[in-house]
């Protein structure tokens, strides 16, 4: 297995990596909107366009992209957040030939208050 923590994203709260590479199957940890400098968007599209942000980061250190994602699990704390979250995820999939799977679930809450969105996917590299 091949660790993927890219630099460009605030390290993993705890013992874990933001994505991990076996073979040619890639998983992201759920990824939150927290920005390099520790802040965190108070909107939840801006979270949204961040956790998509970061998923794209690891996909990158495997050397793929969108194209190859085979599902989007995301979680919100809130029903409103529902219709946001999807504008940014069908915007990001718009272009591709075949859309990934995807699973959205609404949940009590995150590790902070602050966080209204969470993502993960599961991807494939190219052969």
């Amino acid at each position: 297995m091949k660790a993927l923590t890219p630099d460009s994203l605030p390290a993993p709260f705890g013992a874990y990596e933001h994505g991990v590479q076996a073979g040619r199957l890639i998983a992201t940890s759920g990824q939150l909107a927290l920005a390099t400098d520790g802040t965190i968007p108070l909107d939840v599209t801006v979270q949204a366009e961040l956790c998509f942000d970061n998923i794209r980061a690891i996909l990158d250190a495997a050397g793929t992209d969108f194209s190859h994602v085979l599902r989007f699990t995301g979680y919100v704390t809130r029903r409103e957040d529902f219709t946001p979250y999807m504008a940014v995820r069908d915007r990001l999939v718009q272009d591709l030939a075949v859309k990934p799977a995807s699973t959205l679930l609404i949940v009590t809450g995150f590790t902070r208050p602050e966080f209204l969105v969470e993502v993960e996917a599961l991807a494939m590299v190219p052969a």
